[in-house]
C-alpha cells in the first residue's frame, strides 16, 4: 500500500474539571490509523492552555508522566497527523496554538485546502508571519483575522469559511468554547457523541467515540458549525446546502476503521459490498479468497459470499509494524512488506488464490505480496482491487500529488498484472462506486478526474518550503 492518510482530530468538553489528557490519549489511539507522523494534545483550564506535541506515535509521544503533567481542565483537543502538506517537523505538529488580541485558540485540522497557497500569499503580503509549512496555520490566521472584528469566535469561523476552499474538518478550542466545523462539501468525516456523565466528544470517526465510552449522536452536516459551551450546543447552518456533498469515497474503501460509521453508513458493510461487486463484475475460477490485512479483509469476505469460493486467512499481519508507507525509501518499503505480512503456507500451497486489496498505487507493494504467495506455493494468483484505478492526484487530503507514480496512469489491467506477477487483475468499476454506500454523495476525483473545486496551481507536498527557497 502506497497511500498516505490525512489526519485525525479529537475534542472533548466535560461538565467538570478533570484530567482530560488521558481521555484524549485513548481517542487519539483509536485514530492512530489516520496519522502516524506526529500527535498532540492541548488542555484548557479556565482559559489557560497546557500542551504537549511531538513526532511519533501516540504511545511513543505520551507517557504516563507526560499525561500527568498536562493540567486538569474542562476542554481538550487532540490531533494525529500525517502531513499531506508540509514536512515532518515538530513545528508542524498540531493542534496549532494561537494567542491573539481577543484571546487564545487551539486548532486541529483534517484535510487539505485547495487554495492554501493563494490565501497564504495574501496573508503574508498583509504582514502575517508563518511558523509552519502546513495549510492549517493558514486556516488559523484566517479565523484570527476575522475574530478581530467579529462579535464571537463562531462568527469569525463562519466568515473565514467564505474564503476557504477544499477539505477541512476542524476542531477549534477557544478559552470558553469548543467548535466543530465540517467544510461545505463534507470531504472528510466528523461526528460527535455524548457520554453518560454528559461529556461531549467530537472525533474524525465514530470508533474514537466508542474508545472513550461515548455514544454516537450524529455526523456533522457538510458546512455545519457546532458550538459547544456551558450553555449547551448551538448548530449553525448558514454554510449548509451551498455545495453538493462530496465525502471522500476512499474513506469507506481504505482510510476509516471498519468499525466506524460515516454519515450513517457502516464502513465494514461498504467494503463487503465492494467485494460482492468485484465477484460479479470480475469473476474468476479459484479455490480460496484471501484479503490483504486489514482493509482488504472485509472485501474478501464479500467476494467469497457472492462467488461461493471459500474465504480464508492467507496472510498474517505483524501488528507491531506500522503501515508500509511510513518508510520513506523504496528499499525500506519493500523490506517492510516482508516484515509486515507472512503467508500461511498450509492454506495457500497448491491453491488458485483470489487476492483482494484496496488499491494499487505504484505496484511495488502488490508485486511483493504476489511474490510472497508464489513462494508459499500458490498455483495461481488472481488479484482483485476493491477500488477503481488511481489515475489522478487528490487535492483534499490524500497524499497522491502526481500522476507520474500512478501505475494505472501508464498501464492497463493486463499490463499491470504482468508487472506485479499476477495471473489476472480486476478493479472495481468506476460506475459501481455508488453501490458501496447507496448514494452519489461522494468524491471520486482520484479515480475520475472530476474535481469539486478549482485545481491548485502548485500541488507539491513541499510547496510551502519550495516557495521560501525560490524567493
Amino acid at each position: 500500500m502506497g497511500i498516505h492518510e490525512e489526519c485525525g482530530v479529537f475534542g472533548i468538553l466535560s461538565n467538570q474539571k478533570e484530567n482530560l489528557g488521558k481521555r484524549v490519549y485513548y481517542g487519539l489511539y483509536a485514530l492512530q490509523h489516520r496519522g502516524q507522523e506526529s500527535c498532540g494534545i492541548v488542555v484548557n483550564d479556565d482559559g489557560v492552555f497546557s500542551s504537549y506535541k511531538d513526532l511519533g506515535l501516540v504511545s511513543e509521544v505520551f507517557s504516563r508522566d507526560t499525561l500527568a503533567h498536562l493540567s486538569e481542565g474542562t476542554m481538550a483537543v487532540g490531533h494525529v497527523r500525517y502531513g499531506t502538506t508540509g514536512g515532518t517537523i515538530r513545528n508542524n505538529c498540531q493542534p496549532i496554538e494561537v494567542n491573539h488580541q481577543k484571546g487564545k485558540m487551539a486548532l486541529a485540522h483534517n484535510g487539505n485546502l485547495s487554495n492554501a497557497l493563494e490565501l497564504r500569499d495574501k496573508l503574508e503580503l498583509s504582514g502575517a508571519i508563518f511558523h509552519t509549512t502546513s495549510d492549517t496555520e493558514t486556516i488559523a490566521y484566517m479565523i484570527t483575522r476575522e475574530r478581530l472584528t467579529a462579535p464571537s469566535i463562531e462568527d469569525a469561523v463562519s466568515h473565514a469559511m467564505n474564503a476557504l476552499e477544499g477539505a477541512y474538518s476542524l476542531i477549534l478550542m477557544s478559552s470558553a468554547k469548543m467548535i466543530a466545523v465540517r467544510d461545505p462539501y463534507g470531504f472528510r468525516p466528523l461526528c460527535y457523541g455524548k457520554m453518560q456523565d454528559g461529556t461531549y466528544v467530537i472525533a474524525s470517526e465514530s470508533c474514537a467515540l466508542t474508545a472513550v465510552g461515548a455514544e454516537l449522536v450524529r455526523d456533522l452536516l457538510p458546512g455545519e458549525i457546532l458550538v459547544f459551551s456551558e450553555q449547551g450546543i448551538e448548530s449553525r447552518r448558514e454554510h449548509c446546502g451551498i455545495r453538493k456533498q462530496k465525502t471522500c469515497i476512499f474513506e469507506y474503501i481504505y482510510f476509516a476503521r471498519p468499525d466506524s460509521v460515516i454519515d450513517k453508513i457502516s464502513v465494514s458493510a461498504a467494503r463487503i459490498q465492494a467485494g460482492k461487486i468485484l465477484a460479479q463484475k470480475k469473476p474468476v475460477r479459484a479455490d480460496l479468497v484471501i484479503g490483504v490485512p486489514d482493509s482488504g479483509l472485509d472485501a474478501a469476505l464479500g467476494f467469497s459470499q457472492a462467488s461461493g469460493i471459500p474465504y480464508g486467512i492467507g496472510l498474517v499481519k505483524n501488528k507491531y509494524i506500522g503501515r508500509t508507507f511510513i518508510s520513506p525509501g523504496e528499499k525500506e518499503r519493500l523490506d517492510l512488506v516482508r516484515m509486515k505480512l507472512s503467508p500461511i503456507i498450509s492454506a495457500i500451497r497448491g491453491k488458485r488464490v483470489v487476492l483482494i486489496d484496496d488499491s494499487i498505487v505504484r505496484g511495488t507493494t502488490s508485486k511483493q505480496i504476489v511474490n510472497l504467495l508464489r513462494e508459499a506455493g500458490a498455483k495461481e494468483i488472481h488479484m482483485r482491487i476493491s477500488a477503481p484505478p488511481f489515475l489522478h492526484p487528490c487535492y483534499y487530503g490524500t497524499d497522491i500529488d502526481s500522476e507520474e507514480n500512478l501505475i494505472a496512469s501508464h498501464h492497463g489491467e493486463e499490463e499491470i498484472a504482468d508487472l506485479i506477477g499476477a495471473d489476472s487483475l480486476g478493479y472495481l468499476p468506476l460506475e459501481c462506486l455508488h453501490e458501496l454506500i447507496g448514494n452519489h454523495a461522494y468524491c471520486d476525483a482520484c479515480f475520475s478526474g472530476n474535481y469539486a473545486t478549482k485545481i491548485p496551481q502548485d500541488v507539491r507536498k513541499d510547496r510551502f518550503e519550495r516557495k521560501l527557497s525560490e524567493r
